[in-house]
């Protein structure tokens, strides 16, 4: 019989500090942080704390006052590992796991655990393990003399990469450029996907959101697919598509991405980069929206942070899906409705119990009417700059040499019909 795994005993603090102009809501924050904590399978979170500070101690980040307390808790219940919902730096880390003598994960480390238990694909794992390594390296730059035992933003509760690197900044840089290598690869036969998508006559809907919002759940009720959807932080990383046709409406290829989360690690921001860039080539971004959490305002505001920083622009179509209706009281749940009908492109549902999909659906093939569309022109010989700029635009399906020229068939949205008509003959 196999004995089962020993879990490692954890518990989470939430740090609010009060000279921080962007710190959020406590409670749900805490709730937050405990819900990620237990996405790792390898943790049992047995308590949680907000513990409010004036301002961060450099060398503690909490007074000698709040370390004894809070030691005392931990050595009574044996905790084992203390995650902080926050930035810790490594001078702090090391000062409190001598003085609690626990190990200690920040925020950024607990991501990057949950993103290496979850990644699946190649191009997942060498994300993850880049972004791992990025992390790694800028502590061992600021705490390069105090390097006690080995260390890393990956390992501290098992699984993969627990093996871990020399403290040394050239061999974190040679592993860079070696996983930079192959994820280069990767994203080349990505890229050729892409491009072979782009020549299919189907619009890209990107559904996009808060992790945990209800993405994957709404995903597997469109497409009757079987995406893992859980009510868990992260359940899906790597990026799902699907065909769906759309009743009354164009068929299109619905994108189920990685979902999004308040403080996302700057590492793992630019390792997913690539990934979210699904999102940048769709013809219609749909926001899901957890409306039943008590900080949906805040999680869609984080939302809306990393699209712009992904550098989504404001013309592209968007709608915003209100989900989770099913866990509203039914007075909240008609006033959210009400409000939702008298707002441009918003809607209200349910994924779980497929409330107000058909509305939703309806919206879409709305939207994408005309997103892109099949046209054939005939081009004479002495028109090279248009047929040139045709190609460059990736948007000629197919093209046939005639008496007087060209005649090519494109498949092009209005704009680009309308650019290509003010070039002139």
């Amino acid at each position: 019989m196999e004995h089962e795994r020993e879990l490692t005993r954890a518990w989470v603090l939430h740090p609010e500090i009060k000279s921080d102009e962007n710190r959020r809501v406590p409670e749900p924050a805490l709730q937050e942080a405990v819900s990620l904590a237990a996405a790792l399978p390898d943790l049992d979170v047995i308590g949680s704390n907000i513990v409010r500070l004036p301002k961060p101690q450099p060398g503690y980040l909490f007074g000698s006052g709040k370390i004894e307390e809070l030691g005392a808790q931990f050595k009574a219940n044996e905790v084992e590992l203390v995650l902080i919902d926050g930035p810790v730096t490594p001078v702090q880390q090391r000062n409190l796991e001598k003085a609690w003598k626990v190990k200690i994960l920040d925020r950024t480390g607990l991501i990057l655990e949950i993103f290496s238990d979850r990644a699946r694909t190649r191009e997942g794992v060498l994300q993850v393990e880049m972004a791992a390594l990025s992390y790694q390296r800028t502590r061992l730059v600021r705490a390069w003399t105090h390097l006690e035992r080995q260390r890393g933003g990956l390992g501290f509760v098992g699984g993969p990469g627990e093996t871990q690197i020399e403290a040394d900044r050239r061999a974190i840089d040679d592993q860079l450029v070696r996983l930079r290598r192959q994820l280069d690869k990767v994203v080349k036969t990505r890229t050729l996907h892409r491009a072979a998508r782009a020549k299919v006559p189907y619009p890209i809907v990107a559904l996009v959101g808060y992790t945990n919002a209800g993405k994957s759940t709404l995903f597997n009720r469109l497409t009757g697919a079987d995406v893992m959807a859980k009510d868990m932080l992260f359940a899906t990383l790597d990026p799902t598509m699907r065909r769906v046709v759309l009743p009354d409406g164009p068929e299109v290829i619905l994108s189920d991405t990685v979902g999004f989360i308040s403080s996302l690690p700057t590492e793992l921001v630019a390792a997913f980069r690539a990934t979210l860039e699904e999102v940048l080539g769709a013809n219609l971004v749909v926001h899901v929206r957890d409306i039943s959490h008590d900080d949906t305002e805040a999680q869609a505001q984080d939302v809306e942070t990393i699209l712009g920083s992904l550098g989504l622009d404001d013309e592209r179509p968007r709608i915003e899906v209100w989900n989770k209706l099913d866990q509203l009281e039914p007075d909240d749940r008609e006033a959210v409705m009400a409000r939702a009908e008298r707002e441009d492109d918003i809607y209200a549902i349910s994924a779980l119990t497929g409330q107000g999909l058909d509305d939703l659906l309806e919206a879409v093939a709305v939207k994408l009417q005309g997103a892109r569309h099949l046209s054939e022109l005939e081009l004479g010989f002495a028109q090279g700059r248009q047929r040139a700029w045709l190609f460059q635009q990736d948007i000629v399906q197919d093209e046939e040499q005639t008496e007087t020229g060209f005649k090519v068939t494109v498949l092009w949205t209005d704009k680009q019909e309308a650019q290509y008509n003010a070039m002139g003959a």
